[in-house]
């Protein structure tokens, strides 16, 4: 099983043609055409600048770890074989490159750095999938499901501890500086990761239930902290003043508010040929979304839909079937929840737009900048 993990490894070496130009090819450009690169292509960009020090750090696992670690990265199949696609989009990855090039550096900069936040993302979506029981991420059999749940807690403990090894290698004075933003924000990772699993056991009405003012909160830490992180670091690391670093990581938090309810939308109401996972997903497993929250609170013309789906949803079962489910997706939609989300991650946006127009940031890193988040927040939703 082990064996073929260094081959795929290998696949990862750039060519020595590629060194000598890594810095040229990496320099935020426009299109060949002459127009705006397209969000898609900025993640390209950057997931090429970073992908061969985020292999050759996870290189350095042990061979199954490592295995495991580069199947979640969908580097590889079951057993090593390398494999082509399945992975995220590094949009953690790309913000650190980003923010390092508006700080007026090159991207390369901030490969520690986005190395380090790309594990960390990796390592937390291992152990979500665990808590949450989800079997398929991005098309696949989840780590757990593939390898079984102690594996896949060892490999997101390796990722983790890679990912402050990573920062600790920083030359200079900014390694302790960078490890301890890291530490905040993984801090902050856990704090909502804990809130959202109480949010689980309290009811949907009355004075215990959870507010969406709670919610925000806590989407803040559980999302918003490491793409806040993602930000600081690349501005950190290319020699960015601290306040500047602080606003970026103050956007990231804002950024990633609105990036969990734009995830909470498709949860309910996505097309399972993008999100790869059934429709009404949410709903089905009774989780505590945003736009559910904001439809239980309704008044005025939605409080009487918001009556009928408090109801269901105190009555219908843990495992409530597809009627059941699409009854709560239309009652969530009557009562104003799909709406009252898209105008909170709209809300989130303008603060991360005030955020960078109080920054002196290169002009054309920034306006790829502005391209990915304004993609994030409003994904196919």
């Amino acid at each position: 099983m082990t064996t073929a993990f260094p081959v795929l490894l290998g696949a990862y070496e750039p060519t020595a043609a590629a060194h000598e130009t890594t810095t040229a090819a990496h320099e935020p450009t426009a299109t060949t055409d002459g127009t705006a690169a397209t969000a898609g292509e900025i993640l390209d960009r950057c997931r090429e600048l970073v992908r061969p020090a985020l292999a050759e750090a996870v290189g350095r696992l042990h061979p199954w770890v490592g295995e495991m670690a580069a199947y979640s990265f969908g580097w590889c199949d079951v057993g090593g074989t390398p494999a082509e696609g399945a992975g995220g989009k590094g949009v953690r990855q790309a913000l650190a490159v980003l923010c390092a090039e508006a700080a007026g550096a090159s991207g390369e900069a901030a490969v520690a750095g986005a190395v380090a936040v790309e594990l960390v993302h990796t390592f937390s979506l291992l152990h979500d999938d665990i808590m949450d029981g989800d079997q398929t991420r991005r098309t696949r059999p989840t780590v757990w499901k593939a390898y079984g749940t102690g594996p896949a807690v060892l490999a997101g403990d390796a990722l983790f501890a890679l990912a402050v090894e990573a920062l600790a290698a920083v030359p200079g004075a900014g390694a302790a500086a960078a490890v301890r933003r890291l530490s905040v924000a993984l801090g902050d990772l856990v704090r909502g990761q804990a809130d959202d699993l109480l949010f689980e056991s309290r009811p949907w009405t009355g004075p215990e239930a959870v507010g969406p003012e709670e919610y925000r909160t806590m989407a803040e830490h559980k999302t918003g902290a490491l793409l806040g992180c993602a930000a600081a670091l690349g501005a950190a690391l290319a020699g960015a003043p601290e306040s500047t670093a602080a606003t970026l990581d103050r956007a990231g938090r804002h950024m990633g508010v609105a990036f969990q309810v734009a995830d909470d939308l498709l949860g309910i109401w996505g097309d399972p040929a993008v999100t790869g996972k059934p429709v009404h997903r949410d709903l089905r497993q009774r989780k505590k979304t945003f736009p559910v929250l904001a439809a239980l609170s309704a008044r005025g013309p939605g409080a009487s839909a918001a009556g009928q789906l408090a109801t269901l949803l105190e009555e219908s079962p843990d495992t409530p079937d597809d009627a059941t489910t699409r009854r709560a997706a239309d009652l969530v939609e009557r009562a104003g929840g799909r709406s009252a989300a898209l105008a909170e991650a709209d809300r989130h946006i303008a603060a991360v737009e005030r955020c960078l127009d109080g920054l002196p940031l290169a002009p054309r890193a920034s306006a790829e900048l502005r391209t990915l988040l304004g993609f994030l927040a409003r994904r196919d939703i």
